[in-house]
């Protein structure tokens, strides 16, 4: 793993060019919920957004949704594109986005995997996390699944 972490870069989106990277990202791994860039801009503002590169290739990203006032959950989610996984990279952008999330006061930390991800998933609960809840948005038949990581 010590030359996927040299060669690895991670970095906070601060153009609409690397918005738009972890945007592709987001809507490869999550093809039913396709966002704009207005909606990354929107998220970026919002939660705590990273980029991975490795050589200058898209990778994955992440994303840390802050705990809500009055709750100490945050929601930390690392996204890899299919061509790339399996090689540490998720591990990496898990680790990073726990760190966050614990940094923002988080004393529990939960994820949300589109239940058609089955890597996602596997991933999730090898790490630790328990499933707490699935559900349909209104609108939707799309399944999700809230999983919370065990104390």
């Amino acid at each position: 793993m010590s030359d996927l972490r040299t060669n690895l870069r991670i970095e906070k989106p601060v153009d609409d060019a690397a918005l738009a990277d972890w945007r592709r990202v987001h809507n490869t791994v999550i093809p039913t919920h396709p966002l704009s860039l207005a909606d990354a801009r929107d998220r970026s503002v919002r939660h705590r957004l990273e980029v991975a590169y490795l050589d200058g290739d898209l990778v994955g990203c992440s994303t840390v949704r802050p705990p809500e006032e009055g709750s100490r959950t945050a929601t930390a989610i690392a996204r890899v594109l299919p061509g790339h996984r399996r090689q540490g990279f998720g591990e990496e952008l898990y680790r990073r986005a726990l760190a966050q999330a614990r940094e923002l006061g988080a004393e529990a930390v939960e994820t949300v995997v589109l239940a058609s991800n089955e890597d996602g998933l596997r991933f999730a609960v090898r790490r630790g996390f328990t499933e707490i809840e699935r559900y349909v948005l209104p609108g939707s038949i799309v399944e999700w699944i809230d999983l919370r990581l065990a104390d």
